[in-house]
């Protein structure tokens, strides 16, 4: 009797989580419908597949890993075109912050071509793009290379803190090197784009060791879960609810409570999209260019604000 009603407690278990999976695809089905059926969705989508065939056309080129070669002129105020001299002079510190831009999966140092000219319109002189390993096969290990780019670039210019900005699978590398390796010491600020930071359903296509990693609920993703007390850096986080990488959308904000984050959420951007769209571009320069936060007191390690919340884009209702 009793294994009866342990099998009917199993079988109860098992149709409940059926019916939850029902409920859920149903509803993110309504909500793909609705995101991506409406004009901002079409428009989106029209952008992503126009920039999926000019980011085809300049990968190629990508695939060559960038010599750095640090600028001669990043204090001058004599060449630099006005909005850049105007930027040295308002925060002669913060304009010699280098940046260290990190490409998603199967990608490259290609995908950031709009956001790095950005970055030196702005009067940033040192922005550096890093190619890993097409064959990456776990974060830990692609993090501790990150931190050896990020030594080589701060023995390079002397400077010393950088940003980093992650696109994707870039951000998640870039968190673990500031969360779990020391990088909080360097790292001022960190930009993640589209990065899957509560994992993502589809993960769960690629049957590899990375993919595994990015699964809601992974161990690794559990190990960033964990205490982060007195970290210093700014975490700025952009999202889209129209992002068809990440699934459910909302697992691209971060939410932490030892970490200072701020979010830009977009309702009408491709995940392939995020560096190159103007709201992006601008929302994320504009933050980095603002360096007054490392005054803040949270530095010195009092508690982490609540997390500061921006959306664009059409109306919809709430993400999956």
């Amino acid at each position: 009797m009793a294994l009866v009603r342990a099998g009917l407690g199993r079988l109860a278990t098992m149709a409940g989580a059926v019916g939850r999976t029902a409920a859920e695809a149903g509803r993110m089905g309504a909500y793909t419908a609705r995101t991506f059926g409406s004009p901002a969705g079409m428009r989106g989508m029209a952008v992503e597949w126009a920039w999926l065939a000019a980011h085809m056309a300049v990968y190629p080129a990508g695939l060559v890993h960038e010599q750095f070669v640090q600028s001669g002129d990043g204090y001058r105020t004599d060449t630099p075109p006005p909005e850049r001299r105007g930027r040295l002079v308002a925060d002669l510190e913060g304009a010699g912050f280098p940046i260290l831009l990190v490409h998603g999966i199967m990608d490259n140092r290609s995908v950031f071509t709009v956001f790095r000219r950005a970055l030196r319109r702005r009067g940033f002189s040192t922005v550096h793009a890093v190619n890993y390993s097409l064959f990456t096969g776990d974060i830990r290990t692609a993090a501790h290379e990150l931190r050896g780019h990020v030594e080589r670039l701060r023995e390079a210019t002397g400077a010393e803190y950088v940003h980093i900005v992650g696109h994707s699978l870039g951000g998640m590398i870039a968190r673990y090197y500031v969360q779990r390796l020391g990088g909080s010491a360097a790292v001022d600020t960190l930009v993640t784009l589209g990065s899957p930071h509560s994992g993502t359903l589809s993960a769960y296509l690629l049957p590899t060791p990375l993919a595994a990693q990015l699964r809601p609920g992974s161990d690794l993703l559990q190990e960033l879960t964990e205490p982060a007390p007195g970290c210093p850096t700014r975490f700025l986080v952009v999202s889209s609810r129209m992002d068809q990488m990440i699934v459910p959308q909302r697992n691209a904000r971060l939410a932490h409570p030892d970490l200072h984050v701020e979010h830009l959420e977009l309702r009408d951007v491709g995940h392939l999209s995020l560096p190159i769209d103007p709201r992006s571009v601008h929302w994320v320069v504009s933050a980095l260019a603002r360096s007054d936060h490392r005054r803040h007191p949270f530095r010195r390690g009092q508690a982490a604000e609540a997390p500061s919340s921006v959306t664009y884009g059409e109306r919809s209702s709430p993400a999956s």
